[in-house]
């Protein structure tokens, strides 16, 4: 049986497709009221303010209309900004250059920590250079990724 929040972001994977973004995650808070967050994110740019406020307004609109009962909440749509963690593949190309810390499973027994600049993506591996040292780490090994600002 599907999960709320799964529901949730199949509906919102629904009107971000028509945008040319995609989901990354859908956080239901309990606080009072609810909040329902979206993030989304897209391949090669941001994604704009715009398409955030139009997803916002045909996601409320699909969750009347599918009868997803969540009382009363507030729904915001948002790009997943610096402090969230790339969790999707497709985050990382638009990234190419940027220095990122990445945890991951080098084995069942080990994880190991890098940061370095992602160098390259292709369909399932990431390219990292970590003081000239090129590694390459499988998506599915990646535990956590996230882009270090730089100033």
């Amino acid at each position: 049986m599907q999960t709320i929040t799964e529901k949730i972001s199949e509906l919102a994977q629904e009107c971000a497709l028509s945008h040319e973004v995609f989901v990354v995650d859908v956080e239901l808070k309990s606080t009072q009221p609810k909040e329902l967050w979206v993030f989304l994110d897209k391949e090669h740019e941001d994604v704009s303010i715009d398409v955030c406020s139009k997803i916002s307004r045909e996601l409320g609109f699909l969750l009347d209309a599918h009868d997803v009962d969540l009382g009363s909440f507030r729904l915001n749509v948002s790009s997943p900004g610096l402090s969230r963690p790339l969790s999707d593949l497709r985050q990382f190309p638009k990234n190419i250059g940027r220095t990122c810390r990445i945890r991951y499973r080098v084995n069942p027994e080990l994880v190991q920590k890098d940061t370095g600049k992602i160098e390259g993506v292709n369909e399932d591996k990431i390219l990292l250079n970590v003081e000239g040292e090129l590694i390459t780490i499988a998506f599915d090994q990646i535990l956590e990724a996230k882009i270090i600002p730089t100033i």
